[in-house]
């Protein structure tokens, strides 16, 4: 059978506009190391909303396709294509895949971090309209590129969870092991109910900790937190003096052991140092791009805290959160994070959506109408 020659694809084309159904090329051969992957299924992450709004945007950056969590059937690969632990990927294969390395910056090389590869690819390196065009999840067919960090999946695990895995799920459990990990009967707090901040709740719930609060909005996002293990909910419109009163409240006048910044904002980092407990930990995940939050840095010094930056999350952590998934099926109900599939021609609409902040996670199947 013919390899397709071209892909329908859902393109970027300017900030806070419709996208664009467009047909973009697929490479007549394949390289070694790569593979052509018909998606399955791709979820929006809250960094495509910040993307498609304008939010975060880069010189040259458009056209672009949005989409850097998903999983698919392998189509065709180029020689001596393996998953990353050393397993052939054949036609046929359910794999998922995380961004590119070049294996020889400092980052790479010296610390042997992945995350910190001077040119690592994470969904906005990669214009549409220049060679391999196809890259992103907003595709039929996607060109997953040589060095691309493969992982071939495993049935139990669905193509939401493993799709998931490819960004939200491996980043909240790499600011969980960064932190060094949670205690039995530990106090946590999650700033942020979105996506990442609902499955954080889950896992600092499954890890054991006896407290956890979210803090977040709107209010739906917060009854499904308590689904989600949230032992108490702290609204978001309320003044961030209320918010570290009321933790305190639920803490014993404590604070929390742990502290997780899944949310961004100018208040964030005052806020989490006025969370913390005696000795307890900070992780920022979320405070991205240019604006500065103020912490006062004399907390950080007498409460003794420790705060860690916590940067998305490699390969590794994206095999960590599929085994999570496979490991822990039962234990909440992880389905109702994602919205129901739409095909590429809805994607547009699901990404405004989730800047109205309408859904946790939408759900795109290329193979919908």
């Amino acid at each position: 059978m013919p390899l397709p020659t071209t892909t329908e694809a859902a393109v970027l084309t300017e900030h806070g506009t419709a996208l664009s159904l467009r047909e973009l090329p697929l490479p007549g051969t394949l390289e070694p190391g790569a593979a052509l992957v018909r998606v399955t299924c791709t979820t929006l992450c809250g960094t495509d909303v910040h993307l498609w709004s304008g939010e975060m945007t880069f010189p040259g950056m458009l056209p672009m396709v949005l989409g850097h969590e998903m999983v698919g059937e392998v189509v065709a690969t180029g020689e001596g294509t393996t998953d990353t632990l050393g397993r052939d990927i054949v036609p046929g294969d359910r794999v998922g895949w995380s961004e590119a390395t070049c294996g020889k910056c400092h980052g790479c090389a010296i610390l042997r971090e992945p995350v910190a590869c001077a040119s690592r690819g994470y969904g906005f390196l990669q214009r549409a309209d220049e060679f391999p065009y196809a890259t992103g999840g907003l595709v039929r067919y996607c060109y997953v590129t040589p060095r691309a960090a493969k992982l071939l999946l495993p049935g139990e695990v669905k193509d939401t969870w493993a799709s998931m895995s490819g960004c939200a799920g491996k980043t909240v459990l790499r600011a969980f092991a960064r932190c060094g990990g949670v205690r039995p009967g530990a106090t946590v707090v999650v700033q942020g109910a979105g996506a990442l901040g609902v499955f954080a709740t889950a896992v600092a719930r499954i890890s054991g900790a006896g407290t956890v609060i979210t803090v977040g909005g709107p209010a739906d996002r917060l009854e499904t937190a308590k689904k989600f293990g949230a032992t108490a909910t702290i609204p978001v419109y309320t003044e961030p003096a209320d918010r570290i009163e009321r933790v305190r409240e639920l803490t014993g006048g404590r604070g929390a052991d742990h502290v997780f910044d899944f949310a961004g904002g100018p208040t964030i980092g005052e806020e989490a140092v006025g969370f913390a407990a005696q000795r307890g930990t900070v992780a920022i995940v979320g405070s991205t791009g240019p604006r500065p939050s103020p912490v006062p840095l004399g907390t950080v010094m007498g409460k003794e805290l420790t705060v860690v930056g916590s940067l998305n999350g490699d390969i590794a952590d994206y095999h960590r959160s599929v085994e999570f998934f496979r490991t822990f099926t039962g234990r909440m109900p992880w389905d109702e994070l994602f919205s129901a599939p739409v095909g590429l021609s809805g994607a547009s609409g699901r990404v405004e959506s989730m800047s109205r902040l309408e859904e946790l996670k939408a759900v795109i199947d290329p193979r919908l109408p």
